[in-house]
């Protein structure tokens, strides 16, 4: 299944930070991201949108790297 974008690691437990790779290679981290809002995100018909509707433009985040493929 090809994704937009999805997580790079599990949500930091008690620090509310989720971090996501995109297509693109780029990755960032979102900071006050609801843990309980992580297993719906995992589980949207399209985590894209979710993306768009409900983390875009909600949180802080930082953007960390781009990874190149080898």
């Amino acid at each position: 299944m090809n994704r937009s974008c999805s997580p790079r690691q599990p949500n930091d437990v008690g620090k509310q930070i989720l971090w996501l790779r995109f297509r693109s290679g780029e990755v960032y981290r979102y900071f006050g991201f609801p843990e309980e809002r992580y297993q719906e995100f995992l589980d949207a018909e399209s985590r894209g949108r979710y993306f768009l509707n409900h983390i875009r433009n909600h949180f802080r985040y930082e953007r960390l790297a781009k990874l190149q493929a080898a």
